[in-house]
């Protein structure tokens, strides 16, 4: 799916067929495993943080407090400007509901194609692909709730938890991860990954570097929560 996001489509009606099809799904409908659920019943009671570069939401669809939850990189539930005129945001939610309900031979009806309401230009998704991003109020605050939760416990015993993150975008959760670690001698640091855990050498020993799938290891740390005879479902 993501690789078809860069297909060159021949029109935008086009584009927008395969695009509300995508966020549909991605943004709007329940993933099929219960990793996030997972995650949540681990860290419920924890005072905890999330920063994400995932643009789906299912972080707050399955529960965690949006007052604790960082999208650093949009949101496929909101729209901006393609100019962009103004740092503003637009919910997309009925509009891409039409567009799904309404496409025939993969082609939306042009009347859907979505406009900026303040200039009228094409609206694109709110995702950051270059320095068109619109950073809007929302973010802002965010961005702060994140660094105020990083200045309030500087110094204290802390788990930084990185889960699936790679190299395509490694200075937004990776490398600050590392660099945070290894400037608290308190801290933890832990990487879920398949295939890419690892960490430096300066924090080897303050470091879990765990290599598998995400949802079998949560699905493993969920045991000691479950209640005696309780089975896991197959």
């Amino acid at each position: 799916m993501y690789s078809g996001g860069f297909y060159p489509y021949s029109t935008l009606e086009e584009h927008w067929a395969y695009w509300s099809r995508y966020i549909w799904l991605n943004r709007y409908q329940d993933p099929p495993l219960s990793t996030y659920q997972d995650l949540l019943a681990l860290v419920r009671e924890k005072d905890y943080f999330v920063i994400t570069t995932n643009v789906d939401h299912c972080f707050q669809k399955a529960g965690f407090d949006k007052k604790r939850l960082f999208y650093t990189q949009g949101d496929y539930g909101l729209f901006q400007c393609s100019t962009p005129c103004r740092q503003e945001t637009f919910d997309n939610r009925e509009i891409i509901r039409q567009m799904v309900a309404s496409q025939k031979e993969m082609k939306i009806p042009s009347s859907l194609l979505p406009v900026c309401p303040r200039c009228g230009k094409p609206l694109t998704m709110n995702l950051r692909s270059d320095d068109s991003f619109v950073e809007d109020e929302g973010w802002h605050q965010a961005a702060e709730r994140y660094a105020a939760f990083l200045r309030a416990r500087r110094g204290q015993r802390i788990l930084f938890w990185e889960l699936g993150v790679g190299y395509n975008t490694p200075v937004i959760i990776k490398y600050p991860f590392w660099q945070m670690t290894a400037q608290n001698p308190r801290a933890i640091y832990c990487c879920v990954n398949n295939g890419e855990a690892l960490c430096p050498q300066e924090i080897r020993r303050r470091a879990i570097c765990l290599s598998g799938d995400i949802n079998h290891v949560l699905g493993q740390l969920q045991e000691p929560l479950r209640p005696s005879g309780a089975s896991t479902p197959a």
